[in-house]
């Protein structure tokens, strides 16, 4: 009998890891959800400034939980015109971009239910955005909203937002 339960167990230890690996992380998701569906082209921009920024995109990548709050390309080409910047521009300050995307990740697997009951979350880029229910505000007094919520992925969860925040 105690053999059995320790099959059992392997075996059950065994599909789990399986399903762990099998999760796509939050990048193959997002990237998933440009290439097809409802989102399909939607996040270019969002895409490109990840590449451009190794640094994010491997720790996106890798285990831990996370929260993005993921623009679309009308939000960063709002940015773009009103931070009087092209695109080219932005991603190839990499200090911007660093700033920029770091703001939009939280630690935390942060569903729409755990971000209604938050006020103020800290950002990887150790900044602050506040939240009123669907509205993020940055530390620029400037809104965004969460237009579709609990994208999950095998690390978490994103959060498609109508307008890039902005650290100070």
């Amino acid at each position: 009998m105690k053999k059995i339960l320790t099959i059992m167990a392997i075996i059950i230890l065994g599909i789990g890891a399986v399903h762990a690996m099998k999760s796509p992380s939050i990048v193959e998701t997002a990237i998933a959800a440009n290439s097809q569906g409802e989102f399909a082209g939607s996040f270019d921009i969002l895409i490109a400034a990840l590449q451009a920024e190794e640094n994010l995109i491997k720790k996106l990548s890798r285990n831990g939980q996370y929260t993005v709050f993921a623009p679309t390309n009308d939000a960063f080409e709002a940015l773009f015109e009103e931070l009087g910047l092209t695109p080219e521009q932005v991603l190839s300050d990499k200090e911007l971009l660093s700033s920029v995307l770091g703001y939009h990740v939280t630690r935390g697997n942060r569903d729409s239910t755990s971000l209604t009951k938050s006020k103020k979350i800290r950002t990887l880029s150790k900044n602050f955005i506040n939240i009123d229910g669907i509205v993020l505000t940055d530390e620029r007094n400037r809104n965004s909203n969460i237009i579709v919520a609990d994208i999950k992925a095998g690390n978490g969860v994103i959060h498609v937002i109508d307008k890039v925040i902005l650290p100070r």
